[in-house]
């Protein structure tokens, strides 16, 4: 099943400007999300001036929330925050106007604490990949 933005955000606290997933589906080995990099996005206002670039950190986020269907049951009734990163490795830059599909597979899961193997690709080409870790808490 795929969800659209507007089915997104009943599963995810996320909102404009900080939703960075279009569209999300659950696959055979996981889930696939995509998100199309706006022309002019806050993030590369100012990384770099004349060359932009989407930060790591905004890579990370982007991965993060499109791994989200993972464990989408356990999201009715807590939160999930980073907890940490591991692994993250930086391939390709990408820009404005791309395309960024997101694969994640469901890693570890300990309690509360959950672990997320994600990758991004740009035109089929890695551009980040990392071992994401979120910690559940209680949405109050």
């Amino acid at each position: 099943m795929e969800m659209n933005k507007e089915q997104l955000m009943q599963v995810m606290p996320h909102r404009d400007p900080m939703l960075l997933v279009d569209h999300s589906m659950r696959t055979e080995q996981g889930v696939e999300s995509e998100y199309t990099v706006p022309d002019d996005p806050y993030y590369t206002r100012g990384h770099f001036p004349g060359n932009p670039i989407v930060p790591g950190v905004i890579l990370c986020e982007i991965m993060a929330q499109g791994s989200v269907l993972l464990f989408e049951e356990k999201l009715k009734e807590k939160l999930a925050l980073y907890a940490g990163m591991d692994k993250v490795r930086f391939k390709k830059s990408v820009r404005p106007g791309d395309k960024v599909v997101v694969r994640s597979t469901m890693g570890r899961c300990r309690g509360m604490f959950l672990q997320v193997d994600a990758t991004a690709y740009v035109d089929n080409e890695v551009c980040a990949s990392g071992q994401l870790s979120f910690m559940l808490v209680d949405k109050q």
